[in-house]
């Protein structure tokens, strides 16, 4: 966990709406079982954490993604969140189908902002946005160092207007789920591929 996520989460345990956009993958807290276990294995695998850590990680995010169950959720998805593999096609049409069962929840939104929003798009990093029991709102984003839970009105406010800017431009919800279904579908068919290399070992 990197530093000034703690604190965050604190908040985030509290918020009665959280509103999010994420530029290259899916987000914590709408992740797949699969999908988090895939990306937590990297870090083990390149030597950075151990496989306690991930543990420890994977367990925080379950109790963490109980926010869906007494929150309202708003998602805006950089088009390249569904479109990179993380853990293989299975384990993407599986987190892209968890993301249309997500959706049909009543305080679920899931918009996609698609590549051609190009320069448009108001965020370059991820930014995610709490609304508390006292009706105020904090703000948070990362850099790879550590987090930043921002609590400043005037700097939030910004931000929350860059966010309405990016709900509008994004796809609305049918047509985000169209461009997740279709890229479930080709995960799907790409699943279903032969593996070309272990048919020719076993023809040697």
């Amino acid at each position: 966990m990197i530093p000034g996520f703690s604190e965050y989460a604190a908040k985030e345990r509290e918020a009665l709406a959280i509103r999010l956009f994420e530029v290259d993958m899916v987000p914590g807290i709408l992740q797949y079982s699969d999908y988090s276990a895939a990306y937590e294995s990297a870090p083990v695998r390149r030597g950075e954490a151990t496989q306690e850590q991930a543990d420890e990680r994977l367990r925080l995010l379950s109790v963490r993604q109980r926010i869906l169950d007494r929150s309202t959720a708003h998602v805006v998805l950089d088009e390249s969140a569904i479109r990179r593999p993380i853990g293989g096609p299975v384990v993407m049409a599986r987190q892209l189908q968890h993301l249309e069962h997500l959706a049909t929840r009543p305080n679920i939104v899931v918009q996609v902002a698609p590549y051609a929003l190009a320069e448009e798009r108001p965020f370059s990093h991820s930014v995610t946005l709490l609304t508390l029991p006292n009706r105020t709102m904090v703000g948070y984003t990362e850099t790879l160092q550590r987090g930043f839970l921002e609590q400043d009105t005037g700097v939030v406010s910004r931000w929350a207007g860059q966010y309405d800017r990016l709900q509008v431009n994004a796809l609305n919800q049918p047509d985000s789920l169209a461009i997740i279904r279709e890229a479930r579908k080709d995960y799907e068919r790409h699943a279903r591929r032969p593996d070309r290399r272990r048919m020719a070992e076993e023809h040697l």
